[in-house]
């Protein structure tokens, strides 16, 4: 049957960049020291911002939720925010700023020195994460890209996750991937197992 080739051949291809990943222990050194710099921020009364487009979006909403509400176990939330969710918000700022202003007039707006953008793109060439990686850097936000192989924002931010491919679909199911293992473990580190 020709569409389960397909289909198996995309779960191979998706297993083939999760071993890559977790055979690298540079990207794997730098998950830990995001996790840890995350678990700080939460720690010092600080919060985690994540920003995307697409897919990429939906991923910031994601792992946002994921802090915000529960991982693992019930606790209480941890704060967190996508900048992608305000449609009043992203119109406005589009229509009079331009979109590529879209995440960094809202790190002015709502970010404070401590806390962490994680700007999520696959191709690592996004203008507005771009923008938002500057200003976070020039604000005392910590500025973590989240992408795949290549772009500008491995030297636009402080620190790069980079997916070890460059097919989009595989980079953003690595992503997700990625985001629960930060939001697992800081759960587990911040709360100690809370249990309610």
């Amino acid at each position: 049957m020709e569409s389960l080739t397909y289909f198996q051949q995309s779960i191979v291809q998706s297993i083939a960049v999760k071993q890559r990943l977790v055979e690298s222990p540079e990207v794997m050194a730098t998950i830990g020291e995001v996790a840890d710099l995350c678990l700080a921020a939460y720690k010092r009364g600080n919060k985690v911002i994540l920003a995307g487009n697409g897919g990429s979006a939906a991923d910031a909403q994601h792992i946002a939720a994921e802090f915000v509400s529960r991982f693992n176990f019930d606790r209480p939330g941890l704060p967190s925010m996508a900048l992608t969710t305000d449609t009043s918000v992203l119109t406005a700022i589009g229509n009079d700023y331009g979109f590529e202003k879209l995440f960094e007039r809202q790190l002015q707006a709502n970010g404070l020195p401590g806390d962490i953008f994680i700007g999520i793109t696959t191709s690592g060439n996004s203008p507005n994460i771009l923008k938002a990686m500057a200003y976070a850097r020039e604000h005392g936000i910590t500025a973590v890209g989240l992408a795949g192989q290549g772009g500008e924002i491995q030297h636009a931010s402080d620190l790069c996750i980079a997916v070890p491919s460059s097919d989009t679909p595989r980079i953003q199911e690595t992503h997700i991937l990625i985001g629960h293992m930060i939001c697992g473990y800081v759960e587990k580190e911040y709360f100690n197992g809370y249990a309610g």
